[in-house]
């Protein structure tokens, strides 16, 4: 291969260290140059000054001796100096004794000259003998041109900067024939043998090596490069085996392909029947769910309708004059009923979570009190032996209010309790709710049965109970457990149980409620502060622990007094602000009634032998202890934060019941009619319609479902006829799944009673609506 000379590694290689000797011998040369025009610079200064020290001494005589001629003859042998251009001799009072000049030289490089060493330059000496140190005698004046300096100097820096580049030229002449010479041509050789191989058999080719190259650079090349060859033609001989090899794997391969393809067309097939069985199982299994759905909702219209009028008929005997044995036997039925009510509104409830139908309020809610309502409720129930406590531990600290779900937080908390009373025989039930993480930690502890680790695994399935005999002995469906897994899971939070056999067991629920930035803050809570209370109960008392929390969080100072003392004056009661005595033990009563004129005194409990007008009821409830401890000291209650409903209605009702059930018109009848308000009874709606063309009626109490026209159509055509838009009608219906209540509204309904309805709830609904302008209820 033949190059051109610029391509060559060898011109290549002197250009470059012909460069860059060029540029290092420039800039010696530039630095040489430099060091001789310094050395010019003082070499000047230093003749002229030698030659006007030369002719100090003549020109001081000429001067003393003011001798024009000798003066004229020194200044004419100063001018044969080349660069003295003028000089002359002054006297003291500067005149000129004598003078001489002559012109400048010229040249075309003059201005180079001059501008490196200045056109002209002028010299001064003073002149005095030695024998008259003291006298003045004149001065010496000597201007030089610069240009014989500057010129001399011009051509020695010429000389040094050409001599350099020919210097240069001719290395770079001398190593480009060495370079060609040692690298170019050998590797020229090599370059034309990679040339002369045969391409059908490059790997059996070999590189010769140049001669006198065999042990530097190149012939380690040509060495290396051969072996590289000698791996490539083993490489490609094993290549060439395994090419082979996998042509015979390759034709195996394709049988097994062929193979495996016809049992996956087979699969492929059975994959699709097994598809179109699952659309199908899909369908049913929609099918099945909209029928679960419209079963359920069927069964909870039938089984609540006829509940409504037993559970009616009970309360409104109940009412009525009943031996003792008749009255319990009534009471005993109405409790039965109410447990199946409760049962069903479980599974309804139940149902509405896993089908994803149930919709949770964020409304704002005291925790605190509605625990504390929940607990009383249960402490006041028969079925809670005296040998249980149900204590309140509700935290000093706990906010007002938080938002969420208070219908479904109750829920929560009275099945927890109802749980832990059915399997608590003795001991004591603690509900406990504090500030958590992010939210709300309830617990509810017991000291009941307890269970084993493997009933824990299944607590929260629906129909499971700890033990195989728990059903028969206590029981249940076992359904509570899992509705508040379900509803803590919808809340965002979490459930888990600790428990173990015959020690108790422990549910704590941790629910992400946010605090409600608008609630106000508890009344009453603040006017106790630098409080002294004397506490009179012993260590086994479980409530003494939250009474002293909450007392101490006021700012009350407490001293408790766990035993009865010898000297009662040891408890100096005359400095006791308060004094609170547990009523249980008949001690501390007998210990008060010995003294005189004690501080104002507070029963813990109502089941002490003295009956003072001040009890602070148990379990605890907070704003009852606030309102005892104001009163106590001579303030007056604080306000109720609960939101009460409307206020009661004062005057007689004209209601029209539309209903076809007669039982269930005897039921609603006989409450209204309890309640002091007028009935007129319609069996449908058809019927209503006809009565409240020709008649007035404050409120419509409408079923809806009925025969010949059902509520929800009634209640349409009552809305278009003129004058009757805006009379409340209340649905009364059995159906309580998800969408009942705003298919009501949405046909016109103002409100909602769902059956079986208590006489709390009606008159309830009534005062709500009772004397209203048409107000219609949100449906947000």
């Amino acid at each position: 291969m033949d190059s051109r000379l610029s391509q060559r590694l060898s011109f290549r290689l002197t250009r470059n260290v012909v460069l860059s000797a060029l540029t290092l011998g420039i800039l010696l040369n530039l630095g040489v140059v430099t060091l001789d025009y310094f050395n010019a610079r003082s070499n000047m200064n230093s003749e002229i000054r030698a030659l006007m020290e030369i002719s100090h001494s003549p020109a001081s005589q000429i001067a003393y001796n003011i001798d024009t001629r000798l003066a004229e003859e020194l200044l004419d042998g100063l001018l044969r100096h080349p660069a003295i251009v003028q000089a002359r001799i002054e006297d003291p009072q500067g005149r000129i004794l004598a003078q001489r000049r002559r012109p400048a030289s010229d040249s075309p490089y003059r201005w180079l000259s001059d501008s490196l060493f200045q056109p002209r330059r002028d010299y001064r000496e003073q002149l005095h003998v030695s024998q008259l140190a003291d006298m003045a005698l004149g001065h010496l004046h000597v201007t030089i041109d610069t240009y014989s300096f500057g010129s001399t100097f011009l051509e020695r820096a010429g000389y040094t900067l050409l001599s350099g580049f020919i210097m240069s030229l001719a290395l770079a002449g001398l190593l480009l024939v060495i370079f060609y010479i040692m690298i170019t041509k050998p590797l020229l050789r090599v370059v034309s043998g990679l040339q002369d191989v045969d391409s059908e058999k490059a790997e059996k080719a070999r590189l010769p090596t140049p001669p006198r190259h065999e042990h530097d650079e190149i012939g380690l090349l040509v060495h290396i490069t051969n072996e590289h060859l000698d791996t490539i033609d083993n490489s490609l001989q094993k290549l060439r085996e395994a090419e082979g090899r996998l042509k015979d794997y390759n034709e195996r391969l394709a049988q097994i392909v062929e193979t495996r393809t016809s049992e996956i067309r087979d699969k492929n097939e059975a994959l699709q029947r097994s598809n179109r069985a699952l659309i199908e199982a899909r369908e049913e299994a929609l099918k099945t769910a909209r029928a679960r759905a419209d079963f359920l909702a069927s069964m909870s219209h039938e089984i609540r309708t006829p509940l409504n009028g037993l559970l009616g008929m009970l309360r409104l005997t109940l009412e009525g004059r009943l031996n003792a044995t008749e009255r319990e036997r009534m009471e005993l039925a109405l409790g039965a009923g109410e447990n199946l009510v409760a049962l069903v509104n479980d599974i309804l409830d139940i149902s509405k979570v896993e089908a994803g139908k149930l919709t949770l309020e964020r409304i704002s809610l005291d925790a605190g009190a509605l625990a504390e309502e929940c607990a009383t409720l249960f402490a006041q129930q028969s079925a809670c032996a005296a040998d249980v406590d149900i204590v309140t531990r509700i935290a000093p600290d706990i906010e007002p209010a938080y938002l969420g779900d208070p219908t479904r937080l109750r829920q929560i908390i009275n099945n927890l309790m109802g749980n832990a009373i059915k399997f608590t025989s003795q001991g004591q039930i603690i509900l406990s709710f504090a500030p958590g993480n992010n939210g709300l930690e309830l617990v509810v502890e017991d000291t009941g049965i307890g269970m084993s680790e493997e009933a824990q695994k299944s607590v929260f399935s629906p129909f499971s109970q700890g033990q195989a005999d728990t059903a028969r002995r206590f029981g249940g469906t076992g359904l509570g457990l899992t509705l508040c897994r379900q509803l803590v899971d919808r809340m965002g939070g979490t459930i888990d149980v600790d428990s173990r056999e015959q020690g108790g067991t422990r549910v704590r629920v941790l629910l992400p409620l946010e605090v409600d930035p608008e609630a106000p803050a508890r009344n009453g809570e603040n006017d106790f502060s630098g409080m002294r209370a004397l506490l009179l109960a012993g260590h086994d008392t479980p409530h003494e622990p939250p009474l002293q929390d909450h007392l101490r969080y006021w700012g009350i100072r407490i001293q408790h007094q766990t035993t009865i003392p010898q000297d009662s004056s040891i408890l100096d009661l005359d400095n006791q602000d308060l004094i609170i005595v547990n009523s249980r033990e008949p001690g501390w009563q007998i210990l008060l009634e010995q003294i005189q004129q004690c501080s104002p005194v507070v029963d813990l409990g109502t089941d002490g032998g003295a009956q003072r007008s001040e009890i602070i009821q148990l379990p605890l409830v907070r704003r009852q202890l606030v309102n005892t401890l104001r009163i106590c000291i001579g303030l007056t209650a604080a306000a109720s934060e609960s939101h009460s409903s409307a206020p009661r209605a004062t005057v007689a009702l004209d209601v029209l019941l539309v209903e076809d059930n007669r039982v269930n018109q005897m039921v609603a009848s006989g409450m209204l009619r309890k309640l002091g308000h007028r009935v007129t009874i319609r069996e449908n709606g058809e019927q209503a319609l006809e009565y409240l063309r020709h008649h007035s009626g404050d409120l419509v109490l409408m079923d809806c479902q009925m025969p010949v026209m059902d509520g929800f159509e009634a209640t349409r055509q009552l809305r278009a006829m003129s004058g009757l838009e805006h009379i409340p009608v209340i649905a009364v219906t059995a159906n309580a799944m998800e969408g009942d209540r705003e298919q009501c509204l949405n046909a016109g309904m103002n409100d909602y009673l769902t059956k079986p309805y208590s006489i709390e709830a009606m008159r309830e609904v009534l005062e709500r609506w009772s004397g209203t302008d048409g107000v219609q209820l949100s449906r947000g």
